[in-house]
């Protein structure tokens, strides 16, 4: 008698994906989005209150422009912390992904 061609053993069972790690990736990702988007309105509100108080009119999309060249390489500096949550937590998840994937395409090649 043979054996057959793909014995299911307990440790072939399907990696799981928590929902908690996907939660907290795309919490992550919110607070350091919305963090980063506050200090780029808070810096073109700042440029535009600069610019009334020295009586030069700029146009709104310049201070815009402007703050955004000022708020990225900022936000690296401030949100060090939220950054480097984010990346940890959305890489917790790709690795979750990837695993059942990897299961996934094992499976499918055993048929």
């Amino acid at each position: 008698m043979t054996a057959p061609d793909n014995p299911q053993h307990p440790s072939d069972a399907p990696p799981e994906l928590d929902p908690q790690v996907r939660r907290q990736a795309n919490m992550a990702l919110l607070k350091y989005g919305g963090a980063r988007l506050g200090l780029f309105v808070v810096l073109t509100i700042v440029i535009q209150l600069f610019a009334v108080l020295i009586d030069a009119p700029v146009p709104l999309v310049m201070s815009a422009l402007l703050a955004l060249l000022v708020a990225f390489p900022l936000s690296m500096l401030i949100f060090k912390g939220m950054r480097v949550e984010a990346n940890r937590s959305v890489g917790a998840w790709n690795a979750q992904r990837r695993a059942r994937k990897e299961w996934v395409k094992r499976e499918l090649e055993s048929r």
